[in-house]
């Protein structure tokens, strides 16, 4: 086709070739630049030329946008490239690289505690218990959202005031004043939230998406160290002479499934989330054993007890939890603590804590002899040497002996008389 001087007229009055799916006039003055029309009636202002021997056809844009003293600028760059032995289409795809890069970038940089820690939590989700997962949840909650168990409203959790941050404002400075305003009211979550923290900063170091926004020292400068609480550990505990009126107490509660809770607690040493949590389906009374949600190794079986068992039986069976309560929304107990303050009171016994009945468990077993390794394994507690680690499995029915070992310890210094040898399950021990 020949060429045309172009102008706005000439441009605007070209038409498509009839029977072509579209038709490209040349312009005369300008080398290279073409205007394509379709029969539908759209025009398109193109470049076409010679690089190494091909033909090489790039669409400028929509005539309606580009005004024809604008599109021969164009196409005069164009030609000015290839004549360079440069492809523009080369290096049109290195600027959309180059800015999607930018914008790529400038989203990392804007990245907030918050979507990085979600993004911590997915990627663990398959590694990690339910328990752990829900320590980690509720740490950086932002509270204010109706409790699940009794009235009132969720608290936020020690991590919460930092999620809203950017990483990049992770300064060490902003950790060691975080640090010290949360160990104000609670030292120990505190010190708990910046233990996990920690691990999360060290995870966003090793991926692409977050890493070196996190400043140097944000969790090892001396300020953040010297600000984490060394919060003192806890000693409540039952002793051998308190057992009597603390199981008298505990077994004249009114709710006999709370009633059943606490003394099992004391006589598994399990985690009060971990008992809470069992179901009917993990109880087997015929080969006395319970399977047990860990909360660090995600389940562990442990024996069922003569005496536990009893209490088990009796229970009312409402729906799948064993330790059911019809008032809470997930249908399984909700509160005990209430309860149990109430009977220490009535025994006139020290506050003990939920979590202080698991303490009681591991230090009562010292008075049957029990193995260290026996008891960390009924308890749910992580190996602590080499041996224990990898050359030590021990059997059911091995833990069982012991178990049972200390059950009748205890059952004896608190005066219930209670036989081992004619126990079913449902049968009730009675006070001497």
């Amino acid at each position: 086709m020949a060429k045309v001087n172009f102008t706005a007229a000439r441009v605007a009055s070209f038409e498509a070739t009839p029977g072509k799916t579209q038709t490209i006039y040349w312009d005369a003055k300008t080398p290279g630049l073409g205007l394509r029309v379709t029969p539908a009636g759209a025009r398109a202002y193109v470049f076409e030329s010679r690089l190494f021997g091909k033909t090489v056809r790039i669409t400028i844009g929509d005539a309606k946008a580009w005004l024809l003293d604008k599109a021969r600028t164009e196409a005069a760059r164009l030609k000015t490239a290839i004549d360079d032995g440069k492809d523009p289409r080369e290096q049109a795809a290195e600027r959309r690289a180059a800015h999607e890069a930018r914008k790529l970038e400038a989203r990392r940089k804007d990245a907030t505690v918050s979507e990085a820690w979600t993004a911590y939590l997915d990627a663990q989700r398959s590694k990690w218990s339910e328990r752990h997962m829900l320590d980690h949840q509720h740490l950086a909650q932002a509270g204010g959202e109706k409790k699940r168990r009794g009235d009132g409203l969720t608290v936020a959790g020690p991590l919460a005031p930092l999620m809203l941050l950017k990483l990049s404002s992770l300064s060490a400075e902003t950790v060691a004043a975080w640090l010290e305003s949360e160990s104000q009211n609670r030292p120990t979550n505190a010190e708990q939230a910046y233990r996990k923290l920690r691990a999360f900063i060290r995870w966003c170091a090793e991926r692409a998406d977050y890493r070196d926004l996190v400043p140097e020292g944000a969790y090892t400068a001396r300020s953040v160290r010297d600000a984490v609480p060394r919060p003192k550990a806890k000693d409540d505990c039952l002793q051998r002479e308190q057992l009597p009126a603390w199981f008298a107490a505990v077994r004249k509660i009114g709710n006999p499934v709370i009633s059943a809770y606490l003394q099992g607690l004391l006589l598994t040493g399990a985690r009060r989330e971990e008992l809470a949590g069992l179901r009917w389906t993990d109880v087997d009374f015929q080969w006395r054993s319970l399977s047990i949600a860990d909360k660090v190794e995600g389940s562990r079986v442990i024996p069922l007890t003569q005496y536990l068992a009893s209490l088990l039986a009796a229970l009312p069976r409402r729906n799948e939890w064993v330790f059911s309560s019809p008032a809470a929304t997930d249908g399984k107990i909700a509160e005990p603590r209430i309860a149990h303050t109430k009977a220490l009171a009535s025994a006139g016994l020290p506050h003990v804590s939920l979590h202080g009945l698991r303490r009681s468990f591991g230090t009562l077993c010292e008075w049957v002899e029990m193995p260290s390794g026996i008891s960390a394994q009924l308890m749910g507690h992580k190996p602590s040497a080499l041996a224990e680690k990898h050359y030590r499995r021990r059997p059911l029915d091995l833990l069982r002996m012991w178990h049972d070992k200390i059950e009748v310890w205890m059952l004896d210094q608190a005066g219930i008389q209670f036989d081992a040898e004619e126990a079913k399950p449902g049968l009730r021990a009675v006070n001497t």
